[in-house]
């Protein structure tokens, strides 16, 4: 072979030797940041269920403000994975066997349940700071611009005329919750058992509309349906904020503080995340997440917190000045109001 045929051989060899070093270095320089060396620490995860109206204050407040702490703190991320919708639903889904790690509900009720069906060994959530009750707000009418329909308490709901738009009670903490305010409120006041279980009967007389949630009835009421709605106050100070309601909040003279509890599934928490769910738990009573709360339009369990953001009630109450929830459970949503009310409406 001549020279000149060698050369040439060996140029084109050369050649394809730096064409293919030249598409391994560019290769390389594509995955090397993927590369084990480079990944960057895998963050923590932590699973919340919730009942529908924590959703905004969680997840734009509650959670970025706990990453925040945690990364500070540690130097690990956090990323939450949450669901929210009404309390009993949330309730169902973690009996079935959702992975949530922590759960807050709208009652103790929903947090015994899990105790019923052994997803918790005992009422751990008493165990928590304020026996794990996160925050409260009062339960309040909410009526259209100008309440064109003068109403001022529970009673007035009962009034011939009026449509009342109502979370479901099979599904919706919140929607217990109502039913205490609206019974409740006349035994606080000084009436009877009778005037207060035909209060009820005549709120319920005219529900017009009922959702599976709170949030699910607040939309009800927006898109037209009744003349009042019976929810959190918490619904109608955040949006007010955010001039997003333009309608009046009206202040019964009595109502229940609803109390919200959470629950920690430890059959759900592998021992490496133990640290970082416990240290969320934790910071959902520090000053700075009770203030967020507060911010977000909830009542802070540290009274001090609360200043004068929120209205005078005249007469409040919680539902132990009704025997505590087994017996109001028992006595005023089964008893009264399923039993002897809903049972006897016209379908």
């Amino acid at each position: 072979m001549s020279e000149r045929l060698l050369q040439l051989n060996w140029s084109r060899v050369l050649g394809r030797v730096v064409i293919v070093l030249m598409v391994g270095a560019l290769a390389f320089y594509a995955v090397e940041p993927w590369l084990p060396w480079n990944t960057p620490t895998r963050p923590r995860t932590i699973v919340v269920y919730g009942f529908s109206i924590l959703g905004d204050v969680m997840n734009k407040g509650i959670f970025p403000a706990f990453q925040k702490e945690w990364q500070a703190r540690t130097g690990e991320r956090v990323e939450f994975v949450a669901s929210f919708a009404g309390s009993g639903t949330i309730t169902n889904q973690i009996i079935l066997g959702v992975p949530a790690q922590v759960g807050i509900l709208s009652t103790e009720l929903d947090a015994q349940r899990l105790v019923d069906a052994q997803v918790l060994t005992e009422p751990t959530w008493r165990a928590l700071p304020h026996n794990g009750t996160l925050n409260l707000t009062p339960f309040v009418i909410l009526t259209h611009k100008g309440n064109p329909k003068n109403i001022h308490d529970f009673s007035d709901l009962a009034r011939p005329g009026i449509g009342v738009v109502h979370a479901d009670p099979r599904t919706s903490g919140g929607a217990m919750w109502g039913i205490l305010a609206e019974y409740g409120s006349a035994r606080q006041l000084g009436l009877s058992d009778a005037d207060a279980a035909n209060q009820l009967a005549g709120i319920w007389k005219n529900v017009v509309a009922q959702a599976s949630s709170a949030r699910g009835a607040r939309t009800q009421f927006e898109n037209g349906f009744g003349d009042a709605l019976v929810t959190y106050e918490q619904e109608a100070l955040y949006d007010i904020a955010r001039h997003k309601f333009d309608g009046e909040i009206i202040y019964p003279r009595s109502t229940v503080e609803s109390e919200h509890t959470v629950v920690v599934i430890d059959r759900n928490i592998a021992p490496a995340e133990r640290a970082v769910v416990d240290a969320f738990v934790e910071f959902l009573w520090s000053k700075q997440a009770q203030n967020i709360f507060v911010q977000y339009g909830f009542r802070s369990v540290d009274e001090a917190l609360n200043g004068d953001t929120f209205a005078r009630i005249e007469k409040p109450f919680r539902v132990s000045a009704l025997g505590g929830w087994q017996n109001a459970k028992q006595n005023i949503i089964d008893a009264l109001w399923k039993e002897k009310i809903i049972a006897v409406q016209p379908k």
